[in-house]
Parts: C-alpha cells; structure tokens; sequence
C-alpha cells in the first residue's frame, strides 16, 4: 500500500485551493492524500464548505477526506485570535486521527503537511513522531518578510508608529511598514499581534517548508531564505537559528482539467469573450471578499474609468455591504444599459471562472486585488497585472508584483482603510498605459517570460532534467523519507 501524506488545510479557501493542487503532485509521485478538515458547517463558512465538497466530489480515489469530529461550542472565527483558538481546540482530534494511522491505509503516515495559519497542529505531528511540515500559501518574498518580524521591532514602538518607513529584508524589495498585515499593525500588546506574531515565529519549528512559487519568479527571496546568515543573531550567546529547508513548488493553480472544463458547462462569459479580438479585454476580479470591499463611491468611479478608457472590459461586481443588490442604482446613470448595447463590456454579477477568463486568448489585462492565487493565474496565463490591494498581505504582494518580478503596475489610491479613493482618472490612465503603451509592452513580455518559466518550473524529466519545482518536491519527498528512516532508527 502506498505511504500517505496528511495535508491538514486549516478554513481559508484562498489556501486549501493550492494545497489540493499539492495533493495532485503527491499522487503523480507515488503517495496516497488523505486530507484532515477541521468540521464546519453551511451555516458557519459557507464558501469553505462549498469547496470541500466540490473538490471532494471531484477528487482521485488516493485522496481522501476526513471530516475531524466536531468540537463543542466552536469558537468564532472572524479573528485570527478565535482562528488560533479553533485549531488550537481541534488538535486533540487530529492527535486520534493520526494515531489512527489513517485507518484503512497499512502503508501508514509519510509526513504531515499544516497549513501556515494552523502551525499550532505541528505539536500534534511531533509528539508522534511523524516528519512535519509547514505549508505557505504565499510567496517567498512574503515568507521572508514574515520571518524577519522579530527584528523590526527594535526601531520603534509598534509597526503602525513607522508609518510607511522601509523595512530593509535580504532578498526582498524596501517595503513600507504599513503595508504589513493589518493585525501586525495593532498595539504589540493586544493579543491579535502577540497571536499573529506566535504563529509566523511557529513556521520555523517546522521540519521544512513547502512555498507556493517557483524559484526563478523570486530569486533572490529563495536565495537569501537559504543563507544560514538569512536570520540576525538574537544575542545573549544563544544560537543563530536557521531557516528550515524551504521547497519552491509553485505554481499550484488550477489546472485545464479541472473545474468546468466541458463545453456543456462553460459559463456563460466565456461565449461573450470568444466574439472579442486578441488580447482585447480588460478584465476586473477582486476575490471573494475584496469585491464586497468596495464602496458604492468607488464602484462609480470604477465604472467612470472604464467607460472612459475606450477598452473592451469584463467586471465581476458584487454589490457593497448594506448598499443593495440593484447596481442600476449602484452604478452611474445608464452604465449597464450602454454596457449591454455597445457589446463593448460584460458586468458579470458575483462570481466568473477566473482561471478559464485569464487563459482565454481574447484577455489583455487583469485589474486583480493582488490574492497570491489569483496573482499566480495571472502569471500563469501571462497577462499583465494592475495592482490595486485591499486586505491580508495583498499590500506586501503588490510591492513584489511591482518593484521585484515585474508583472504589474500599481493602481494610486487603493489604501481605503486611509479614506482614499481611486478615481476613474486613474484608472483610466492605467488601463492605457497597459494596453496602449511601450512600458505596457514591456510589462507584457516581462510576465510572458515568467509564464513560460512557470510552465517549465513543473517539467517532467527530459532532455533538459526536471522543471525546479518538480525537482523541489522530489526533494521533499527524499527528506521525509530521511526523517521516516531516522525515526524508524530511534
């Protein structure tokens, strides 16, 4: 029987995605999946349920799901704080769970793979002796960043009272301090920083790291991880500490095989975007939760901008909080109307197939709230990036996007949280430069040239070796092995 390898994907959708991509590489290698879920119902997380489902219905036979039994009074979870609690509260079950051995499998645990936010479940894997790793949705810029925190704090009070001074990271482009997380910008004694900072400190508990990129999109992000230098001394004659082994094995997209793939079920937009020429569409997507975001001031100007950038457009639009479902009222006066006869652009309500629009030959450019998925599509299908963040550590992303891997251009005036607004002259003016330019042309060949890297990163073997990403997880799974050995040994 196969050995399996435990994946453990916390609650964030934005995170199981690219961890059940994982799950498919691990089944090409010869290792059983069984994936461990913390039990939550419709009503408590819709959108996380939904995709549990979905994927499990569609999931090979090697992958299996197992629902953890559902704790008491769960926490909350709207705070990283009742996050922590929840995964805290479920390691009692995941312990049963893997002292089950994963019933029904003799070739028993490999390894177990825990989403970063849930490091606390490393505990769990350790004191039974089974190899753990840790899993980072994100970059390796961001990683980088993360890791460095500890040693920020000796310039100032808090995060937040540095305002946009740089923070200096080897490998890593300046960044203002307040593009960080919003819960490291909160006073250092409340207890959302001390629990966020506790869980990035986790990280480097782990055996190893698996991140979600390719090691040419950020060279020298892997690179510096990999210096025993990478950490500064912590004094006190107490040793350096080193990064634990950190695997590229990116970019976990979704795939041409998956997810509405069959003519019979393509949406509907997709039709509307084979009438329209070559690179032609400009095409707006700001995630699950960043298009509730807007306000219904800023929706206006959005709309301004793109009527007036004279650009074919596809904008998925989810009505604001409290602001209604009738975007006739929302948006400005006749806007749908002339949308639906010029033929000029598509307002798609709430959700579009955003992996199927961004390979589609007739998309030009992707207005993206800069979600490390929705950005690694973006590379993927080699379409240029305006950049306009709006929570979690999209604001981190959007330096990197911009200043180190050049695959996008900034959008002025994203930062809501500080009462700004981006004006449809803006965008406009973006939208232009992207599509009309000679710097849009070179941003244009500069994501094309990481697209192909992408697609070689995930090579199989041939005349030219191993893609660095398959090579990494190859490496991966030749040090669980090691550790499986020297377990067995001791």
């Amino acid at each position: 029987m196969d050995k399996t390898i435990v994946l453990y994907p916390g609650l964030y959708v934005s995170h199981f995605v690219p961890m059940m991509q994982l799950a498919d590489a691990l089944l090409e290698h010869g290792y059983a999946v069984a994936v461990a879920l913390i039990h939550v119902t419709m009503d408590e997380d819709a959108t996380f349920a939904a995709a549990v489902a979905r994927v499990a219905a569609a999931a090979k036979p090697s992958v299996t799901f197992h629902k953890l039994p559902r704790i008491h009074d769960p926490p909350a979870i709207t705070t990283i704080v009742g996050y922590l609690e929840m995964v805290r509260r479920y390691n009692e079950r995941l312990r049963e769970f893997l002292r089950s051995g994963v019933r029904g499998r003799s070739g028993g645990i490999a390894a177990v793979v825990v989403d970063a936010p849930s490091i606390e479940a490393l505990d769990v894997a350790r004191e039974l002796g089974i190899p753990a790793y840790s899993f980072f949705a994100s970059n390796a810029s961001a990683l980088a960043v993360f890791l460095h925190l500890p040693w920020f704090r000796a310039r100032a009070a808090s995060f937040e009272e540095l305002g946009d001074a740089p923070l200096i990271v080897p490998g890593v482009p300046p960044m203002p301090a307040s593009h960080l997380m919003p819960e490291l910008l909160e006073d250092p004694e409340s207890e959302t920083y001390r629990a966020t900072v506790s869980m990035l400190r986790a990280t480097l508990d782990a055996d190893g790291i698996l991140v979600n990129t390719f090691a040419s999109l950020e060279p020298r992000a892997v690179g510096a991880l990999g210096d025993p230098l990478f950490l500064p001394a912590t004094g006190g004659g107490e040793p350096r500490r080193r990064v634990s082994p950190v695997y590229c094995v990116g970019p976990l997209v979704v795939g041409h095989d998956d997810d509405e793939r069959k003519e019979n079920t393509r949406h509907e937009c997709l039709a509307w975007l084979d009438e329209q020429p070559d690179r032609s569409v400009v095409f707006l997507c700001f995630g699950g939760t960043g298009a509730v975001t807007h306000s219904a001031e800023q929706m206006r100007e959005i709309a301004a901008g793109l009527e007036n950038s004279g650009h074919r457009f596809m904008w998925v639009v989810r009505a604001p909080r409290g602001g209604g479902d009738d975007l006739d009222a929302l948006l400005p006066d006749g806007f749908l109307e002339r949308t639906r006869t010029s033929g000029r652009g598509l307002v798609v309500e709430r959700w579009a197939p955003q992996a199927d629009v961004l390979r589609h030959r007739s998309t030009g450019a992707f207005v993206t709230h800069c979600g490390w998925n929705s950005a690694s599509e973006g590379i993927t299908a080699r379409v240029p990036m305006l950049c306009w963040p709006l929570y979690a550590e999209q604001r981190m992303n959007k330096v990197f996007m911009v200043e180190e891997m050049g695959v996008g251009v900034e959008v002025a005036g994203w930062h809501w949280q500080r009462g700004e607004l981006v004006m449809a002259e803006e965008i406009e003016g973006k939208i232009r430069l992207v599509m009309e330019s000679e710097e849009g042309e070179r941003l244009r060949s500069s994501v094309a040239a990481h697209g192909e890297a992408a697609a070689v990163a995930w090579r199989k073997d041939g005349g030219a070796g191993a893609g660095s990403s398959r090579a990494a997880l190859r490496r991966f799974l030749s040090d669980v092995g090691g550790r499986e050995l020297r377990s067995v040994e001791t």
